[in-house]
């Protein structure tokens, strides 16, 4: 299956969502205003966001305006350009090359699919022909770690790890030191998505952003946030909270298969101008993709 069936595929009850909400108000009746204003409801039922559902809505009045849009193909067609316009400046692919040991950050609230997601790059990378170490820094959780471990075994990768209750920049300090020593291509580190109530987790992760950036300028390459698409603009703040606090570099998007609220994805690009490294779309290894602007749109829009 190629990448952007794979796309459709996942973004399925989005489209369905999308596509038939816009049939129905374009059938048998005339295009006017109403029309464009019921399409932009339809949007933000996808999770679309006002701001950005407004945005949209703009270009597309002005296209018919223009005549560009007569039939319900059009709009869809018009809509999915449109979409592609907003999505561009979002794809921007990691670039593990770039330094060696290439330190990958990765943060998130728990139950986003943090951990699947860094077993999915390690293994991606793996396959590229890289040496991976795990660092398990989320030390609050021993479910976190003994997690962690049993994805580093299923890939035959190493793992620094200390005990329950440890200082999780001690082990991000370690798993640094040991990455350095190994000559290892990629780290990629684990960390919190929630702390005991008297701990603040923003802190944590700027303790850990510190310690790595000591023992290896510019590091990390890479601060990658994961948000769960079922979370639909709950995720947007999230990314909103982790930027303002953190400087979140890229965002990886999971279980998109799993949601009718995909367009969550646009205020994300428009809004927040984040980069977006990979989206999940399914359980298996190779469910994990990276973001395609062009796919992605014409997956929200475009049947099977």
């Amino acid at each position: 299956m190629g990448l952007l069936d794979k796309i459709k595929n996942g973004l399925t009850k989005t489209r369905e969502q999308l596509i038939t909400r816009i049939e129905w108000i374009v059938q048998g009746k005339p295009l006017d205003e109403d029309a464009f204003d019921e399409m932009e409801e339809a949007l933000i039922l996808a999770d679309t966001g006002i701001e950005t559902s407004q945005f949209l809505m703009e270009r597309l009045k002005d296209r018919w305006k223009r005549g560009h849009i007569k039939t319900t193909q059009d709009i869809k067609t018009c809509m999915s350009e449109e979409i592609e316009k907003i999505l561009k400046p979002a794809e921007a692919h990691l670039n593990v090359d770039a330094k060696k040991p290439f330190v990958i950050l990765t943060l998130g609230v728990n139950g986003v699919g943090k951990t699947t997601t860094i077993a999915k790059m390690a293994k991606m990378f793996q396959e590229s022909g890289k040496t991976i170490l795990l660092g398990a820094c989320d030390t609050f959780r021993a479910a976190a770690i003994e997690q962690l471990e049993v994805w580093a075994k299923r890939l035959n990768v190493d793992i620094i790890k200390h005990k329950e209750g440890s200082d999780p920049a001690a082990v991000a300090y370690d798993s640094v030191r040991a990455s350095i020593a190994r000559g290892i291509d990629v780290l990629i580190l684990d960390t919190a998505g929630r702390l005991h109530t008297n701990t603040n987790l923003m802190e944590e992760m700027k303790k850990i952003k510190r310690i790595v950036n000591r023992e290896i300028q510019d590091a990390p390459h890479e601060t990658l946030l994961v948000v769960d698409a079922t979370n639909g603009q709950n995720a947007i703040v999230q990314a909103k909270t982790f930027h303002e606090a953190i400087g979140v570099t890229g965002i990886v998007i999971t279980k998109l298969d799993g949601t009718a609220k995909g367009g969550f994805i646009l205020p994300i690009a428009h809004l927040l101008k984040l980069p977006i490294r990979y989206i999940g779309v399914g359980e298996k290894f190779d469910d994990l993709i990276p973001f395609t602007a062009s796919y992605f749109s014409k997956a929200m829009l475009e049947g099977n």
